[in-house]
């Protein structure tokens, strides 16, 4: 299925018309989820009330983004990018025996055995999957090849990370209600899952590690709260089900690793304080401008955005959610006025102005009392001061379907964000961004850039590393991780919005804590940034394909 295309210039993206953008300016959507040629619903009985993610990542070498779909009862889908730079979304359906498997709850991409190709991370109601890629779209089963026992658990969230020294990642599994044991659903959580890489001389991973106690995990991630080059485990749970048992002492759990790399539960007399909420997803960023990363967590009724509250030296939050404007606890439209409920999030520019804006997907877990049944999906647009203004149905985003999984990620090289949304019982979304133009004459609102890294060794999309981006305008501070949202991820560029500025300043730290120089780059470019070379280098450009 790869494009056949010719000399494609970066000129042929930029050459769009480039809007000012200013603070909270909403951009232009259009829902072209069927001239796109998607077609895909995630369906199933209670063990697909949760999960249905989407993972959106290049497999075909070409630099734009395919989109994999979790089905639930459906079989999960691939779908190859047709779009071409700047035009209308285009998708076909990929026909991958080996992907289309059922009881699927959601996907991670990321390259674990670094060849270069992306692998996937599939999660079921079932056995997991790593699924080892070939190029061309094609994969194969590498359970067995890497030692990687998938388990009969019913899984529910994925991370992964590199720690110092190892050329393999450790990855966490997030699994949910125990099916299993009597009294099930109520306060029979699977335990969640640790798989370390073996030594160096072998490939693969050694058998799983138990992280106990597990309160039914709907997300993970690792990130280095305190930037001390080590990521730490964040865990959000699903408190519908740890509230019933006897002590009701389930949490929001966060998880370091000693020494040996063996995982340690902060406690309250490390500073880690409780909190329970229905634990659905993650994002983070750097929203304060401290060079330390927030973290959004949805849940039901309202949702969570944490800062460290007394420095580095423990991990202690305080909630600035309200503050900011990020709540998002009723429907902002449609006349439901019963409390939210929010799954995926994910932190992105989608208007270019350099300052990062949360979208959220929701809905109703199926049709749960007390809960609003027309739960439309937020965009908050980030503001200079830091707050969030809702914009959703400004930027004709609104959609009242039971959402679950989603990203934001630009999938015609256009330095747009587009958004996919998954739905439960219903047909995935896709929206195109527009800028501030039309479907037939997009405008380019505000500059950008986007970014992929590269360095040798196992780490080779340098997961855990930090991208510092400065213009005469913004700065903004991005740690690479995998995972978080709900149930899906995405891999390849890592976009950032420039404004007014026509060109920046890029600097990364790499994982192993090694900073590289500034590099001056124009605006308007997909570029690739390899470790030691003082330069980067164009992705789409007379040599790329």
């Amino acid at each position: 299925m790869k494009r056949q295309i010719i000399a494609i210039s970066t000129c042929m993206i930029c050459a769009l018309t480039v809007v000012t953008a200013t603070a909270a300016t909403p951009p232009r959507f259009a829902d072209e989820t069927g001239s796109a040629g998607i077609d895909h619903s995630y369906n199933g009985g209670w063990e697909h009330l949760v999960g249905g993610g989407v993972a959106a990542f290049d497999c075909s070498g070409d630099a734009f983004p395919e989109l994999y779909f979790a089905g639930g009862n459906n079989p999960a889908a691939l779908y190859g990018n047709l779009s071409e730079p700047g035009g209308p979304l285009a998708f076909e359906h990929l026909s991958r025996p080996e992907l289309e498997l059922t009881a699927v709850t959601g996907a991670y991409p990321l390259d674990i055995d670094a060849d270069g190709l992306v692998d996937l991370a599939i999660l079921r109601v079932g056995e997991n999957l790593l699924m080892r890629g070939l190029g061309d779209c094609r994969f194969e089963r590498a359970n067995e090849r890497w030692n990687f026992d998938g388990g009969s658990e019913w899984s529910t969230a994925f991370i992964a990370t590199w720690h110092p020294g190892e050329s393999w990642p450790t990855l966490a599994v997030g699994n949910y209600v125990d099916r299993t044991q009597p009294g099930s659903p109520w306060g029979t959580c699977h335990a969640n899952l640790l798989y370390r890489p073996a030594s160096t001389e072998e490939q693969g991973f050694i058998p799983a590690l138990t992280l106990t106690p597990s309160y039914c995990t709907l997300s993970l991630l690792f990130s280095d709260w305190n930037r001390s080059g080590t990521a730490a485990l964040r865990v959000s749970n699903d408190r519908q089900y740890y509230l019933t048992n006897r002590d009701r002492s389930g949490t929001e759990q966060l998880w370091h690793f000693d020494g040996e790399g063996l995982p340690v539960l902060y406690q309250e007399s490390d500073g880690w304080q409780q909190l329970q909420i229905w634990g659905m997803g993650i994002a983070s960023a750097d929203i304060t401008g401290d060079g330390y990363p927030e973290y959004l967590l949805t849940s039901m009724t309202d949702n969570k955005l944490r800062t460290l509250a007394a420095g580095t030296t423990q991990p202690s939050y305080r909630d600035i959610a309200f503050q900011r404007g990020v709540t998002a606890h009723r429907p902002f439209t449609g006349g439901d006025t019963n409390p939210s409920t929010g799954w995926h999030a994910a932190f992105e520019d989608v208007n270019n102005d350099g300052f990062a804006d949360l979208f959220i997907a929701k809905g109703n877990v199926d049709a749960m009392p007390n809960f609003a049944l027309k739960d439309p999906n937020n965009l908050l647009l980030g503001e200079p001061d830091g707050r969030f203004t809702e914009s959703a149905e400004a930027a004709g985003l609104l959609s009242f379907k039971r959402a679950r999984g989603a990203a934001v990620v630009d999938l015609n090289a256009d330095g747009l964000l587009d958004v996919v949304v998954v739905n439960r019982g219903d047909g995935a979304e896709l929206w195109r961004n527009l800028g501030q133009g039309t479907a037939a004459r997009p405008e380019l609102i505000g500059n950008w850039l986007a970014l992929r890294l590269e360095q040798p060794g196992g780490n080779r999309d340098a997961v855990g590393a930090w991208i510092e981006v400065r213009t005469e305008y913004t700065a903004t501070l991005r740690e690479l991780t995998v995972g978080g949202g709900h149930a899906g991820g995405a891999h390849g560029f890592w976009h950032f919005g420039l404004g007014e500025a026509q060109e920046a300043e890029v600097r990364v730290r790499w994982p192993d804590g090694h900073q590289g120089p500034w590099l001056h780059l124009q605006a308007n470019q997909l570029v690739i940034i390899e470790r030691d070379k003082q330069a980067g280098r164009p992705a789409l450009g007379d040599d790329s394909f």
